[in-house]
């Protein structure tokens, strides 16, 4: 037992004077010591506008059972990094550090008003989770759950049975059906459900984007003339997909279309340069996938190809890599983007001459998560 609750336990008499005894002592059940070598969990869930829906509850990659409100679950971790999530549909995450020997409580609350039902969770105080869990009951366990139970009563002598009778003579093994296959195939697999849980922790998300764009270099040389660039790009769009991981890592696919219109100096031509970059790109986004305040740091490496317009006519392509910084609102499914973008490209034409096409900019956008 820790130190803590002994603390409390040894605090009983004096909470008999005040008429807690009751409580104190339903307060102590609630909370057990973890196992030698243990830590244990304490997930309980107490609703400010209760919410009538029951949430999963998963320690590192348990099920736990399902809790609604007024209800807790323990469960025995070992010591170290814990991942916590509840949610069916939607995910909430939590990763508590925990010790051998030693109890954590975790609140869960129910967000009124929402379909499907979405919690928060944080981690709070022994003092503050004791005043909750002396009015609570055990939840619906799963296998990996602890919760109260009475001690068994010894097993009482068992009367010595009859001799059996002669048994019956044998069935032909003809007449024996053979077990149903279908059977056996409903039998559940441990490893199975571990995959569903480790595939419910990624999401795919979309991001249309647009906003103001720069070229770094705004004079070069094309076709032997020297040539001046506008240097903001019109029109400047984006798009992106990712698969984002509930811990906050994302791996995606960007396309970012720009357009500058363009000068030939001593000459009467004019033309325009339009490249659009591809990209495969990482990102971490701070927060993991709770939360609505996500900001992030992202790289990229991909491809560029540029394409001459007007009097000057053309195409160049060549290798690019970038840099992005953002933050990512997010209001359930739906979040504002906004990025500084730095791309860094030089490509080449056919008569192996070399444009720079990059840039950098400020873009923003929506994003949708599915």
């Amino acid at each position: 037992m820790s130190l803590s609750r002994a603390s409390l336990c040894t605090g009983i008499l004096a909470l008999a004077a005040t008429g807690g005894l009751l409580e104190a002592l339903d307060a102590c059940a609630q909370t057990p010591s973890p196992p030698p070598g243990k830590a244990l969990v304490i997930l309980y869930r107490a609703d400010r506008q209760p919410v009538a829906a029951r949430v999963p509850v998963i320690a590192n990659a348990d099920r736990l059972g399902d809790i609604g409100n007024g209800e807790f679950v323990n469960a025995v971790v070992n010591p170290g990094r814990t991942f916590l999530r509840v949610g069916d549909r939607i995910l909430t995450t939590l990763a508590i550090q925990t010790s051998a020997g030693r109890t954590s409580y975790v609140l869960i609350e129910a967000v009124p008003g929402l379909a499907p039902v979405r919690v928060d969770m944080r981690e709070m105080s022994e003092a503050s989770a004791r005043r909750v869990l002396a009015q609570s009951r055990p939840a619906a366990a799963g296998p990996a759950a602890v919760t109260r139970a009475p001690a068994a009563a010894p097993p009482a002598a068992a009367p010595r049975p009859p001799r059996p009778a002669a048994p019956p003579p044998p069935v032909p093994a003809a007449t024996a059906p053979p077990p149903p296959r279908q059977a056996q195939a409903a039998a559940p697999s441990p490893t199975g459900e571990k995959e569903q849980e480790e595939a419910s922790q990624w999401r795919v998300a979309m991001v249309a984007k647009t906003g103001a764009f720069k070229l770094a270099s705004t004079s070069q040389m094309i076709g032997g003339l020297q040539t001046a660039y506008d240097k903001s790009s019109k029109p400047v769009v984006g798009f992106e997909t990712e698969l984002r991981h509930a811990e906050g890592f994302a791996i995606g696919v960007e396309f970012l279309y720009y357009k500058n219109n363009l000068t030939a100096q001593g000459a009467t031509l004019t033309g325009d340069q339009a490249v659009l970059a591809t990209m495969a790109d990482g990102k971490y986004y701070f927060g993991g996938d709770s939360g609505a305040f996500h900001p992030y740091l992202g790289a990229g490496i991909g491809f560029t190809g540029a394409k001459f317009g007007g009097d000057l006519t053309g195409k160049s392509s060549g290798p690019a890599y970038q840099g992005m910084v953002g933050l990512d609102l997010r209001f359930e499914s739906v979040g504002l983007y906004l990025e500084y973008k730095y791309l860094n490209s030089t490509t080449q034409d056919s008569a192996n001459q070399k444009i720079k096409v990059g840039g950098s900019g400020f873009l923003g956008g929506v994003s949708f998560a599915f």
